[in-house]
């Protein structure tokens, strides 16, 4: 009977110490995708040919003080940061992403490079994949240039909209009417949000809905991938393959249309130990999205991601000054993100058949192509 206590009490120890750490893993993901999303923003905001659209605030709230404050201002800062390259900079992320995979898997041999990469397969597939990532990220961050932060979320929350679309497109998609209810609210929410919008840049706007749609043709490509090829990758595999071909991708524009800018304006700055801290902070986003997947499930990553957008929105509000949130606006969100979360629980409702044997291999696995396929789709925060 005391044994029984006993271990009823380490039991119960040890899952509150279990489900403490998952609650660490939640918030470090929401910090890290968080904080990236501002880091990237303070990065291009700086730019001063651009103070016509954002000005930089002269100072912050004063309820934002102390070291997290200071550090703010450091961030915003063009004296410190004047970087308006959002070509370059993604650039960079993934010649770095390239560099930091290639030691893990080839130099340290700490992840193992899955097998059954083919030539064929590369072209057909990984190609593909990588140029729509390097243009979600190029015009995403591109977009950062011309609109808030917040209103930026409040656009990507058309995500599912246009992943549905396109995946009925290319025959992935069934239709059906709970779906396309559920695609109505999304966009009227995001439409809703738009016609809040104080001071809306339509070339913004632009950049934003373009990243929508390539990140959307991505998520189809790594559908088709998985189903269709049958490779398994982990996200460290997928890295691997994927990086230098989207490096290669971004560095043909960035040779026409920004090389010659950065060559004329002498004025850019981007410290390297800055630098150095943006490139991990991405890396480091990438490997959170995968430990929480790992360690919880793809629907509690994708509700965790709506919570993090939330946090973004607010958060931005109260640090730059080009964030003037309305009434409008929340209402539009809050109803773009209620189809959201619906979208998530239609698409993530566990199947009556195999349940219990598709989580036994997900626990298994944790690099299986379901996984793989949401680690990659929760959107680098650029």
């Amino acid at each position: 009977m005391e044994r029984t206590a006993a271990e009823a009490a380490a039991g119960g120890k040890g899952a509150w110490r279990d489900g403490a750490v998952t609650y660490l893993h939640l918030l470090f993901y929401i910090a890290i995708s968080g904080g990236q999303i501002f880091f990237n923003k303070a990065s291009h905001q700086s730019n001063p040919s651009l103070s016509r659209h954002h000005p930089l605030p002269s100072s912050l709230p004063p309820r934002f003080s102390g070291g997290f404050c200071l550090r703010v201002r450091w961030v915003l800062s063009s004296k410190e940061i004047n970087f308006p390259y959002p070509v370059a900079l993604t650039l960079l992320h993934m010649v770095f992403s390239s560099v930091v995979c290639f030691a893990i898997t080839k130099i340290f041999k700490i992840v193992k490079i899955e097998e059954g990469m083919t030539t064929d397969i590369y072209i057909s597939s990984v190609i593909p994949i990588g140029a729509m990532f390097a243009m979600t990220l190029w015009l995403g961050n591109s977009a950062y240039l011309y609109i808030s932060v917040a209103f930026a979320q409040m656009l990507k929350a058309i995500m599912p909209v246009a992943v549905f679309l396109l995946g009925a497109a290319f025959g992935l998609e069934e239709m059906s009417c709970k779906m396309l209810a559920i695609m109505s609210v999304i966009s009227v929410g995001v439409i809703v949000a738009s016609v809040g919008e104080i001071t809306i840049s339509w070339v913004g706007v632009v950049y934003q809905m373009g990243g929508v749609v390539a990140e959307a043709l991505r998520l189809i490509f790594i559908e088709i991938f998985l189903k269709k090829k049958g490779v398994r990758l982990n996200l460290i595999s997928m890295m691997y393959y994927v990086s230098p071909c989207s490096a290669l991708c971004l560095f043909i524009p960035w040779l026409f249309l920004e090389k010659p800018k950065m060559d004329e304006s002498a004025s850019w700055n981007f410290p390297p130990f800055t630098l150095f801290l943006n490139c991990l902070c991405t890396f480091i986003l990438n490997m959170s999205v995968f430990l929480v997947i790992s360690r919880t499930s793809a629907l509690t990553a994708r509700v965790t991601g709506v919570v993090r957008d939330w946090s973004v929105v607010l958060l931005s509000a109260a640090i730059f000054a080009d964030t003037q949130l309305t009434f409008i606006n929340i209402i539009g969100y809050a109803i773009a993100i209620a189809g959201v979360v619906a979208y998530n629980n239609h698409k993530l409702k566990p199947k009556p058949q195999g349940n219990e044997q598709q989580s036994a291999d997900s626990k298994a696995n944790p690099g299986s192509p379901q996984d793989v396929e949401t680690s990659i789709s929760t959107k680098e925060a650029s």
